[in-house]
């Protein structure tokens, strides 16, 4: 297995992605549009950073993640937004690969942490993180405002 940062040419595989990770949440199995990943990802202002885990050309899963500063101080923190397997390769390790890569990108880019969010109702996702060494955080609400702007 390799994980490397995605390029422009993962634009497919990532809008397919999303539609998996959409649909793993109970939403429609749509692919995201390829126009909209590759603005966003590879465009004028990257808004993030896509790792892709694969198996020769079969892509296993995704690590996509943002710098935020301020975190402590002035310390930047990584901020992981998605950590996805395809559930054909899930228990085989590619998460903690991921995850790994995840650590490494923190490292290299001086951030004092790593931070995520996981869903309250996903036992396997908590026991997975705690095995690698994180403890849940209960002092802060999670918030979301939706507007358009």
């Amino acid at each position: 297995m390799l994980v490397e940062q995605a390029t422009e040419k993962d634009t497919d595989v990532i809008a397919r992605l999303i539609g998996e990770i959409e649909a793993y949440y109970g939403g429609p199995d749509s692919p995201a549009d390829p126009a909209e990943i590759r603005n966003r990802l590879f465009g004028k202002q990257p808004v993030a950073t896509v790792l892709l885990a694969r198996d020769g050309d079969d892509v296993l899963g995704i690590a996509s993640y943002s710098l935020l500063w301020p975190a402590v101080g002035a310390d930047t923190s990584l901020y992981l937004k998605e950590l996805f397997v395809r559930e054909r390769a899930r228990r085989r390790g590619v998460a903690t690969a991921l995850m790994e890569h995840v650590r490494e990108a923190a490292s290299a880019a001086g951030c004092a942490r790593v931070e995520w969010t996981a869903d309250r109702d996903n036992p396997a996702a908590a026991a997975f993180y705690t095995a690698l060494g994180a403890e849940p955080l209960y002092g802060k609400a999670f918030y979301r405002l939706e507007q358009g702007l």
